[in-house]
Parts: C-alpha cells; structure tokens; sequence
C-alpha cells in the first residue's frame, strides 16, 4: 500500500494499482467504455439546439504563481442551459433511454434526435417517468433532457442540498423531493420509487443489474474529453486533475483520454473532498469501500459516499494519484478564479469546478505533496471546471460579488 502524505486540509498517495505508463486501453474495458460509445454520443450531442464546445482557458499568470509551465481550465460553466457538464450526461441518457423505448414498440422506426425534437413520437414519450436522486448538476440534466425530448421527471435530493440547486432543478418542469439522510440514501429511494411506480432510473452510479443507462451518462461526458483534445491540438497535458463523486466523470474522462493518447496520456490524479473521499479509501484498500455519515462537504456534487462500480473498472488502473482537499481551498480556488492576476481571463467556477485548483492551491503549500504529484516548472496542468455559478446565491456570497459582476469586470 503507498504511503499518504499529509498536509494542511490536503492529502494524497499513489496508487499502488495503476497500470504502467505505456499500457494500451485494456480490451477488458471496452465493454466499459468505448470509442464507438463516445463517437454516438458526440454525433447526437452535436446535433442538440444551442451545442457549441466550451472554452479551454490559458492561465499563465496562475501557471507562474503556482511554479507550473502551463495550466488550462476546461470552463463547463457555459454548457447549454445548466452551467454544468452534467448536461452531456443525463440529458444524454434520457434520450438513449427514450429512443429505445420508441424502437421496442416501432421496431422500424427511425429515432434520430430530430424525429424526437420535431415532436414525431411526443404522444409515446408523454408516457414515460424518468427520475434519479442528485446533489444538485445532474438532476438539473435529467430534468432539463426531459424537458427537451418531451417525458415526465421526478428528481430526489438529499437534506443538504441547497435551496437554489433545488429551484434550479424545478425550473426545468421537475418535481423535486426532498429527503432525510445523505445521497446514497437518495439514490436507493429513487430506485425503490421507480420499482414501484414504473419509471426508469437515469442515474449516473451502477448498481448490480443496472448498467447500461450510466455508461450512456459517461459517453455523453466524454464529449467534454473530446473537445478538450481538440483544443490543445494534439499536444497531451503533463497531468490532468479531474474530481470525483461517484466516478463517472472522471472515468469519463481517463478512458477517452487513455484512448486518444495511450502512452502519451497525462498523469491522471483524482481529487475529493476530504469528507467524502469514496475513492481515496477505495484506492487504499483496492476494492471499493463505502465512506458512510453525513458527507457534509461545500463541494455538493462530490457528496458522495460509495463508487460506482462501472467507474472503478477504469479507474482501479487509471488513477495515479488520489488525493483530498479540504473546502476552505475549494472557496479561495473560487475567489482566485474570480479574482485573476492581470491577463488571466476572470472565470466563474462553484465550489464543485474550483476542486482541481483547490488540489494547486494547497499541494503548492505542501513540498512533499507537490513532489508526490510530479508538479514542477515544466509540468503542463489541465484542471476541469465542471461547473460555474450552479447556486448563485452561494457563489456570490463566496466570492462578493455575483457571477454577471465578475465577467464584466
């Protein structure tokens, strides 16, 4: 077992189980995730009202602060309506979900995204429930995929989860449920109130006899992956910082990076809050171990307790390094992103996108962390904003000012 180095409110190991650097994408992981799986997803995605891929900011003065050679921020915080790359993935699902249904009644039928759109099967989509329990992103996309394609949408959240993540949530025809407990407990009250009411879970979590539909949420994301390559031409980063919840973004994005650039692929490091570190514990015992209690943590998306199975087969070998942060780095991440050294673009990022600068921010406190990492003044960083103002009365209590303040400054 690698040994945890420790600093202030950061910590983080290697894994003693990631493949070799010049390992091929194991066949065993196709079945996973594949390239078929991410090319179909970036055709229909492609095809949706308002697409456009998201900004890959430089931030050189960042870069240099920190001791870095380069760093880019992917800014999800302009995804299509939700501020959030969670649009690619549930909304995604929703419509897989819903085109299989149309061609097990139709088996002739042709179900592209504009015979959906256009309204051609609207009478048997209006009889469909899709649902899913969320901290907040990803409730916000299955309501939003359920609006566009045209179904009925029950979302469950947990105690913690804020008031405007919920309204944000309703605001796209939902009804939403809140419930006692944490998000696991959510997660298995949706599945228990899709039984028995026949509605279709679109979650972004695997669970025994239940796979399909949250490899099509991670399809959908890896449409982010691929945009990514595209704007850095070609040129592989050093390392990748990409948080986790229940794996499903990150796996997303080791596969497809893995795919692209095999023995090129960066140095893949996960990052959680310290409160609820689902994968850093797994990573330690090499199978996956549930982290229980209340998960009471600002990163709201991260709120997770248990992995995703799915996640883990690529993952297991696909991290290098897993670490935690505490919240109190999250917040400054976000003040620093709002707040940049002159000729740095100013950029609206929630406590859940500021994860991987958070990591920056305090590894550049911990020498022994930052060596850990292989974190130096050639290294090339590509850290993930999955989210921009996704609760603007938080974001602007945290940062002073409100998300239309800081880009127009």
């Amino acid at each position: 077992m690698s040994e945890i180095k420790s600093g202030v409110s950061v910590a983080a190991y290697r894994n003693p189980g990631a493949a070799q650097p010049d390992a091929s994408y194991s066949p065993m992981l196709d079945h996973v995730l594949n390239q078929d799986g991410f090319d179909q997803a970036q055709r229909e995605i492609g095809q949706w009202p308002g697409y456009a891929p998201t900004p890959l900011h430089g931030l050189p003065v960042l870069a240099s602060d920190l001791g870095l050679g380069q760093l880019f921020y992917k800014d999800e915080s302009q995804r299509f309506e939700l501020k959030s790359f969670k649009a690619l993935g549930g909304a995604y699902a929703v419509l897989r979900l819903l085109q299989h249904a149309i061609r097990a009644v139709m088996p002739d039928a042709v179900v592209g995204v504009s015979d959906i759109l256009d309204g051609a099967y609207r009478d048997l989509i209006r009889q469909m429930t899709v649902t899913c329990a969320t901290d907040g992103n990803h409730g916000r996309s299955v309501a939003w995929g359920a609006r566009l394609f045209g179904c009925r949408c029950v979302i469950y959240v947990h105690a913690t989860v804020s008031e405007g993540r919920v309204r944000a949530i309703e605001a796209f025809g939902a009804e939403v449920i809140r419930l006692d407990g944490n998000y696991d407990d959510s997660v298995r009250h949706a599945q228990q109130q899709a039984e028995q009411n026949g509605w279709t879970v679109v979650s972004d979590t695997t669970y025994e006899g239940y796979r399909d539909i949250p490899i099509d949420v991670m399809h959908g994301y890896g449409v982010m992956a691929r945009e990514v390559i595209d704007q850095l031409g070609g040129q592989a980063p050093t390392h990748v910082i990409v948080q986790a919840g229940v794996g499903a973004f990150a796996a997303a994005v080791c596969a497809a990076f893995w795919q692209h650039w095999a023995d090129r692929r960066p140095r893949f490091i996960i990052v959680e809050p310290e409160q609820a570190a689902c994968f850093f514990v797994s990573g330690q015992q090499g199978e996956p171990v549930a982290v229980t209690g209340e998960l009471d943590t600002v990163m709201a998306g991260l709120a997770c307790g248990e992995v995703s199975p799915v996640a883990w087969e690529v993952l297991q070998s696909g991290c290098n390094v897993f670490s935690t942060v505490g919240d109190a780095y999250a917040l400054d991440a976000m003040r620093r992103l709002a707040n940049p050294g002159r000729g740095d673009p100013a950029i609206v990022s929630g406590e859940t996108g500021a994860a991987g600068l958070a990591l920056l921010l305090a590894a550049n406190q911990s020498p022994e962390i930052w060596s850990l990492l292989g974190l130096d003044n050639q290294s090339r960083v590509l850290i993930l904003g999955s989210e921009g103002d996704t609760d603007a009365e938080i974001f602007e209590k945290v940062v002073g000012r409100t998300a239309r303040e800081v880009l127009a400054s």
